[in-house]
């Protein structure tokens, strides 16, 4: 005899949590997610259909397989998951849970899904997050990003949050959460020349908090050629600036 999961009909997608890491195309012209787990070779976009990560022949999620999309109920689960090493680096998601979904104890394992929202964590010096930038890592034609601030970004491929959702498209709402309570951001040191931003997409006009996150990566690009200039100065003309 088999054993049957009771059969639910909501009124409406029922809504989950989880965490992922940002990507940008190598092109810079699509934005999407890779998963932490099992399914991070396989990236996503904001709406997205699951696959068996075993090469299955079957349609997610199988009730004696670990295949489909997954994540919990409640966000505060998913926010302690941004406290391990391994996760610090990622973002939190919100999501819609739709198609046929197996409910577990702590969330649900689905075949469908749609990312509402995304919230980035502050930039890795404490301050707070203006932009995703190249995170030193990624998939095949794909580069992870991370937060950063306007001056942390400075010197690597970077998109703004919300180019980010621009790219990504399908309504994602991008958002930047607060530093934890009692954090001091450290003033950021770079080095390297600045890497231009991708173009916005589509052509479409800026808003206020895009306008003042490019203001600030503009900032930092312009600290860091006075800095430049300034070492030259002190060199001279042809010198090396060695006594």
């Amino acid at each position: 005899m088999r054993l049957r999961l009771p059969t639910e009909r909501p009124t409406e997608p029922p809504t989950g949590y989880k965490i992922a890491h940002p990507v940008l195309s190598q092109d810079g012209t699509r934005a999407g997610f890779t998963g932490v787990s099992l399914g991070g070779a396989l990236p996503y976009g904001v709406v997205a259909d699951a696959g068996c990560v075993y090469g299955r022949r079957h349609r997610p999620p199988a009730r004696l397989c670990d295949c489909g999309f997954h994540c919990v109920h409640e966000r505060a689960v998913a926010e302690e998951l941004l406290c391990t090493a391994e996760h610090r680096a990622a973002v939190l998601l919100e999501v819609s849970v739709l198609g046929s979904y197996i409910r577990f104890e702590r969330g649900y394992r689905y075949a469908r899904q749609r990312v509402r929202t995304m919230t980035v964590g502050p930039c890795a010096c404490g301050a707070p997050a203006v932009a995703l930038a190249d995170a030193g890592w990624g998939r095949p034609g794909r580069r992870a990003l991370a937060a950063a601030c306007g001056g942390c970004a400075s010197g690597r491929t970077a998109v703004t949050l919300a180019g980010f959702a621009r790219l990504a498209g399908d309504g994602l709402r991008v958002t930047a959460g607060a530093p934890p309570a009692g954090a001091e951001p450290v003033a950021a040191v770079t080095g390297g020349a600045p890497a231009p931003m991708p173009a916005p997409a589509g052509g479409g006009e800026l808003g206020v908090p895009e306008l003042a996150a490019e203001a600030a990566l503009l900032q930092a690009r312009l600290d860091w050629f006075q800095t430049q200039l300034a070492l030259l100065g002190e060199r001279g003309p042809g010198g090396t600036g060695e006594g």
